[in-house]
């Protein structure tokens, strides 16, 4: 058997780190290697160890042995079934989206069963999580919003009530599994022998059998709905931000608790401002003449148009900031600025007057045709 890599190490903690800073670390590694989030080969390995590495670091007692006996002390005082009694990822798994906490632990790691006869019923499994991606403008970003979105979702079957059978006919009790929907073997393995509760093969994990099934459903007890939600969007959200809609994910067809829907958001590009964090950048383009006098003038904003004033002077490039006319904070306080970037605008085609004044200007101000360079920061 090969020898277990370092706990801290697997976890990438120090050995001082505290209980919340483990934790934290498992949730980041648990949500990247999931089995049912990540189907790569290595994933379920993977899982394993960061579970088996969080089930002893997160107990104070066992953490303390292992420090004391080191790994292979540890290995021989410890079997897999000892450093999974009493763990909680309960909390996590919710987190992540997982529905089957401990019970999902335990499916991976011995193939179905929990400690003491205990399992994961078929019947009671989550369903799945949907994601829908949102596309919002950012006028409604910055105010918040509601939108009803219609998302396709598998639902219990009207006919039949999730039953899987016609209408006026019952399932009947699966002979094999008692309606049990499981069936107990019992398992040796180098750590000793232990109860491995499996889903029956006889009716699937269901615990019972269709004689007759709904047409409608074709005895699966479900079908595909598009469903109209309505979702709430927070003031401040930025591009790529997700939602998460507990319980309007895939329902299952009895007893089983629904998944989540995920909201992936985009903010549009928008034809005044570029987005920075909570900051907006806006490009003020006036003539040469109210550069070089100095004017006032409107600047749109989320709020409405502002006055601002250009001072004589004003070279290409300068920015303006006008505090608190950015975006709103994103679950916080205040607002960003707004960062008004002056450019002259030249016009491509001018009046005979008007090109006999700006050569008058130009004569009298002895200016060339090379002006001087600005540098300008973006």
């Amino acid at each position: 058997m090969a020898e277990k890599p370092d706990f801290y190490e697997v976890l990438g903690v120090s050995r001082d780190a505290t209980k919340d800073q483990i934790k934290d670390a498992y949730r980041k590694l648990a949500m990247q290697y999931h089995p049912d989030r990540n189907k790569s080969p290595e994933a379920e390995e993977k899982f394993k160890e960061i579970s088996e590495a969080y089930a002893v670091l997160s107990d104070d007692q066992k953490r303390q042995q292992y420090n004391t006996l080191g790994k292979a002390g540890f290995d021989q005082r410890y079997s897999e079934e000892d450093i999974f009694r009493g763990a909680d990822f309960n909390d996590i798994f919710r987190d992540i989206g997982g529905g089957g906490g401990f019970n999902d632990i335990f499916r991976i790691f011995f193939g179905g069963g929990g400690f003491g006869g205990g399992g994961v019923d078929e019947r009671t499994s989550r369903g799945q999580d949907l994601l829908y991606e949102l596309s919002i403008t950012l006028e409604e970003a910055a105010r918040g919003t509601q939108k009803e979105i219609e998302v396709p979702r598998t639902e219990k079957c009207d006919v039949c009530g999730g039953s899987g059978a016609a209408p006026g006919s019952n399932p009947r009790v699966c002979p094999r599994c008692g309606g049990q929907g499981r069936v107990q073997t019992m398992r040796r393995s180098a750590f000793g022998t232990f109860m491995q509760v499996a889903p029956c093969p006889e009716c699937r994990g269901k615990g019972r059998l269709i004689d007759s099934p709904c047409r409608n459903c074709r005895g699966s007890g479900l079908i595909k709905k598009r469903r109209k939600i309505t979702v709430n969007i927070p003031v401040g959200i930025d591009e790529g931000y997700q939602l998460r809609l507990r319980g309007e994910g895939d329902m299952t067809s009895e007893g089983g608790e629904p998944g989540d829907l995920y909201v992936l958001v985009h903010v549009l590009p928008n034809d005044l401002y570029v987005r920075d964090g909570d900051d907006l950048h806006y490009v003020l383009m006036v003539g040469y003449p109210q550069a070089v006098l100095g004017t006032e003038v409107q600047v749109p904003t989320l709020d409405g148009p502002t006055a601002v004033k250009i001072h004589p002077g004003t070279q290409v490039g300068e920015v303006l900031r006008l505090k608190g006319k950015g975006m709103p904070r994103f679950r916080g306080y205040g607002r960003g600025d707004l960062l008004v970037r002056v450019g002259i605008s030249v016009p491509e085609k001018i009046t005979s007057e008007q090109k006999a004044l700006l050569e008058q200007l130009a004569k009298v101000s002895g200016e060339v045709v090379q002006p001087k360079s600005h540098r300008i920061r973006f």
